[in-house]
């Protein structure tokens, strides 16, 4: 039981899970509840590297719950309640599956051995998707591994797991081990959630990219785990702190890789902190798409806000003005300046029924950027690309839609 945390025992019960950085406990008013208590531990290497660093689990709590409340805010199913305390959290009680799923945008760390023709940092434009089988003791089951968390490709057509060591060149390496379904699966159609886990993994990344490019920070690769909570919903879970990506900045890692490579240990204490405070920035900006239209037009407004809010998912708010041209040019620019004063970052559609004369008259008295609505589909991807500049769920929605028709499957090996 931990000892160097304060949680109200009458809502601390069993230990579910112990790792080597936290502790999983039973939340005794809710059986569907969990409580996750980060420790001070750091390790690297499957454990042959261990420290202890005074505050980490406050600084990896601080971490996880503000990548965790963002990634709700973008709509990413996430095994998250609330904070509880400065190294504690409560999460739905969740059924682990035992797999990493990593992502990466560039090449390091064991992908370059895997690959090393690649140079370090090469950018893979679509983004790469790998799965690792968990695994202790070099066991799984009854079988003796060469290795720990071995790089798992599923032949879904064949139904089998072929396994293979991460820490060696993928092209000509046969799998060292070849496993049916039935000896990894353990939930009903688990064939299916990989590929949820797969999608779950981008999108988290995405946004998370974004994130980062707003810090002035580059997110190059992470991992992350899911579990399946008491109804059955697949959720990102565990925990996203300092210790499951790399970030760099300036050419250098903000990460749990400076520990790795030896860095002293305040320096990796500084860049812990760093990382806890940069993550508390995590947002979605308030933004906003106008419609001008005529009201003596076809009625083209209403279908182009119904088709901005499902291809925004609802998380942009937009408006239609109705304004007709026997009014002032003057009034309708005051109206404009005003709302794009009350929401600078937006983004104006013009409708094609309002006459051309006007619609220059009012986007010169405005610096939002303004798009007449020649082809309508056109003009809301132009608008929604020019919000996802800054917008982090904008710019996952369009990743996922530019990257799905990228030619080929961008790989490691």
């Amino acid at each position: 039981m931990p000892t160097t945390t304060l949680i109200p025992m009458e809502l601390l019960g069993e230990v579910l899970a112990q790792g080597k950085t936290k502790w999983v406990h039973q939340h005794l008013r809710n059986p569907d509840w969990a409580i996750l208590i980060a420790k001070d531990d750091i390790t690297a290497g499957d454990g042959a590297k261990h420290d202890v660093i005074p505050d980490k689990g406050r600084i990896a709590t601080r971490t996880t719950c503000n990548v965790f409340r963002f990634l709700k805010a973008c709509q990413i199913p996430v095994a998250f309640e609330m904070q509880g305390g400065d190294d504690w959290f409560i999460a739905p009680k969740c059924n682990m599956l035992p797999y990493e799923v990593v992502t990466r945008r560039e090449a390091h760390g064991s992908s370059l051995k895997r690959a090393p023709h690649l140079s370090k940092g090469h950018i893979f434009p679509q983004l790469v998707v790998e799965f690792f089988l968990k695994t202790s003791g070099r066991r799984w089951k009854e079988h003796e591994l060469p290795c720990d968390d071995p790089l798992m490709i599923h032949d879904a057509a064949a139904h089998l797991i072929r396994l293979y060591n991460p820490a060696k060149p993928l092209a000509g390496q046969e799998p060292f081990l070849v496993l049916n379904e039935a000896e990894v699966f353990t939930v009903a159609r688990e064939d299916a959630l990989m590929n949820e886990m797969a999608r779950l993994a981008r999108q988290t990344f995405f946004v998370l990219e974004k994130a980062w490019q707003l810090e002035n920070r580059r997110l190059v690769d992470m991992k992350v785990e899911f579990g399946t909570d008491p109804f059955g919903k697949l959720l990102l879970a565990d925990v996203v702190d300092n210790d499951s990506w790399r970030v760099v900045e300036d050419g250098a890692y903000i990460d749990k890789q400076v520990y790795r490579d030896g860095g002293d240990l305040s320096d990796v204490t500084r860049k812990y902190q760093l990382v806890a405070e940069l993550t508390s920035h995590f947002a979605l900006p308030r933004q906003r798409v106008i419609l001008w239209t005529d009201p003596r037009g076809t009625g083209i407004g209403d279908k182009l806000i119904e088709a901005i809010d499902k291809r925004s998912q609802l998380s942009i708010p937009s408006i239609i003005v109705r304004d007709s041209m026997n009014g002032t040019t003057s009034d309708a620019m005051l109206k404009l300046i005003t709302l794009t004063h009350e929401v600078p970052d937006t983004v104006v559609l013009f409708d094609l029924n309002v006459d051309p004369e006007y619609r220059e008259a009012l986007s010169c008295v405005i610096s939002a950027p303004v798009i007449n609505c020649i082809y309508t589909h056109r003009a809301i991807t132009e608008a929604l690309n020019i919000l996802a500049v800054h917008n982090p769920l904008q710019y996952m929605l369009a990743r996922v839609s530019l990257e799905a028709g990228l030619p080929g499957n961008v790989a490691v090996g």
